[in-house]
């Protein structure tokens, strides 16, 4: 039947029109996340590594989030159930998350796991500073981040862990890592420039805990600092009194707080050697996304920057 040329509409059965109106309406939504591979990452540095290799074929779960300290993370009931949903569970390794692998098998956890500090030279220092994995007597120092070449692994692992469980997404993972990894050889090569502008007897500076071996013995900087690797570990009253004295005879300037740690312990120290604690710098977790350390490349300029600024007054 037909009106002034127009022919009448098609009338489809309820079903069918309800059907066809959520097609569209899925089409383009973030509904078709559910096709995304979901990936759990322990803390936030390896959550946006993920993010930068996974790109848009991945959901990222990160559970010791921003500003948070993954040393004294304790895990909880929502915490086995995200990693229960993931097909990729990323840990840093060298023993950093000492809950992990208690997480996993409380939660029956049955899919892949990447260790991304995997093939990484770790460096060791005497144990009873901490709580990492042993050596003897020794222990691995877990920050292998600290070192921009470090996490060039880092992210060919996670490259490779991801094509495991994703196999169709094998060549945007390994094109993703692989421009990630020449810009952390540009910020390598900027760091370097950076820190050659301070004399090398002047390259000192005092931090909480020793989060940055990684990146002292990069770019030939001497840290100090009253913890071990763990903030969970207490220095004595003569360690303290020791470091005290030795900030006074090297006329050391260069103090700063951590972003996840307690700044009282570092604020008592300096007043007492009399000096003025700097900026926050990231150690172990990103800043929140409007500070200076929302993604790991943004941590490396940050933190070179304040201690370059720091050392510059030694």
């Amino acid at each position: 039947m037909t009106r002034q040329g127009f022919t009448s509409p098609i009338f489809l059965p309820r079903r069918l029109l309800l059907a066809a109106i959520a097609a569209l309406a899925l089409w383009g939504s973030p509904a078709l996340a559910a096709d995304k591979v979901p990936v759990t990452a322990s803390f936030s540095i390896l959550g946006d590594l993920v993010k930068a290799v996974g790109g848009d074929r991945v959901t990222v779960t990160t559970l010791v989030g921003p500003n948070e300290d993954a040393h004294v993370f304790e895990a909880k009931p929502s915490d086995a159930r995200t990693l229960l949903t993931s097909k990729l569970w990323i840990v840093n390794g060298l023993g950093f998350e000492p809950w992990a692998t208690k997480l996993a098998k409380s939660a029956g956890y049955k899919g892949e796991t990447v260790v991304a500090s995997k093939g990484v030279k770790a460096r060791t220092m005497p144990a009873d500073t901490g709580h990492g994995k042993g050596h003897g007597d020794r222990e691995a120092d877990p920050h292998a981040w600290q070192n921009p070449e470090n996490v060039v692994l880092y992210v060919r692992n996670i490259a490779a862990g991801l094509a495991k469980v994703d196999p169709s997404g094998t060549a945007a993972y390994q094109a993703n890592a692989e421009a990630y990894v020449k810009e952390l050889q540009t910020v390598d090569a900027w760091a370097k420039e950076q820190f050659a502008t301070i004399p090398a007897d002047k390259r000192k500076a005092i931090t909480s805990h020793d989060a940055f071996g990684y990146l002292a013995a990069q770019y030939q900087i001497q840290f100090l600092a009253p913890q071990g690797f763990n903030t969970d570990s207490e220095p004595s009253a003569r360690q303290v009194a020791q470091l005290i004295k030795q900030i006074q005879r090297e006329k050391i300037k260069a103090v700063f707080v951590e972003n996840m740690s307690n700044p009282k312990l570092i604020t008592q120290l300096s007043k007492d050697a009399g000096v003025t604690v700097g900026a926050s710098l990231y150690a172990d977790a990103l800043s929140a996304a409007d500070k200076p350390g929302a993604t790991y490349l943004q941590v490396v300029r940050h933190n070179v920057t304040q201690l370059v600024a720091g050392m510059k007054l030694n």
